[in-house]
C-alpha cells in the first residue's frame, strides 16, 4: 500500500508540474497508446491512452484517460489508474470490464480510480496485453453514470518500450 501511495503521489505532482511536458523523453506511440519517460528523481515511466468512446450524460466533463506508471528499478508490473475527468461519488467503485469476460472492482480518490493491490494491478496488467477491449463504468458526485470504452491496441507494446526503459 505504501508503494501505491508514493505512486500516487509522484502522477498528482507530475500532473499538476508545470515541467510536465517539458522534461519528458518519448518512449512512442503504440496503435492508441503512448509511452513517456521522465527524469525526475529516479524516474518515472507512463503509458497512457485516452477512452475511444464517452457515454454519459454529463453538461461537462474534464480529461479523461488510462494510465500506468512505473518508477524506475521497480520490481512490480506498474500501477493502473484511470482518471475520469469529473469527481467520483464519495466511497464509491469502479468497474473495469475486458473483452466483457474479465472484471475488476477498483476504488475512487476524487476524479481517479485505483486496483485495490499490486496484485490486483499485476492482474489487471495481464488482462489488458491479452484483451482488445476495456470498458470503464463510474458514478460522479452528482450521480451520473459514465461509460468509458478504450482501445488495448497497442497496450503491449507500449508496455513492453516502457519496461524496457524503467527496468534499468
Amino acid at each position: 500500500m505504501c508503494n501505491l501511495l508514493i505512486t500516487i503521489f509522484i502522477f498528482l505532482f507530475f500532473l499538476q508540474s508545470p515541467l510536465w511536458a517539458q522534461q519528458n523523453n518519448d518512449l512512442g506511440s503504440y496503435s492508441d497508446w503512448q509511452a513517456t519517460y521522465w527524469d525526475e528523481g529516479a524516474g518515472v515511466c507512463t503509458m497512457m491512452t485516452i477512452p475511444k468512446k464517452e457515454e454519459g450524460k454529463y453538461s461537462k466533463r474534464g480529461e479523461v484517460f488510462a494510465q500506468v506508471v512505473k518508477n524506475k528499478g521497480a520490481k512490480d508490473s506498474g500501477v493502473v489508474n484511470f482518471v475520469a475527468g469529473y469527481t467520483f461519488k464519495e466511497n464509491s467503485e469502479v468497474n473495469v470490464i475486458i473483452d466483457n469476460k474479465h472484471s475488476f472492482v477498483l476504488f475512487t480518490n476524487k476524479s481517479t480510480a485505483w486496483a485495490q493491490t499490486e496484485k490486483d494491478d499485476a492482474s489487471l496488467i495481464k488482462y489488458m496485453k491479452l484483451g482488445n477491449k476495456m470498458i470503464v463504468k463510474g458514478i460522479s458526485s452528482r450521480g451520473t453514470n459514465t461509460k468509458d470504452t478504450y482501445s488495448l491496441k497497442g497496450f503491449v507494446a507500449a508496455y513492453k518500450a516502457m519496461n524496457k526503459k524503467c527496468q534499468q
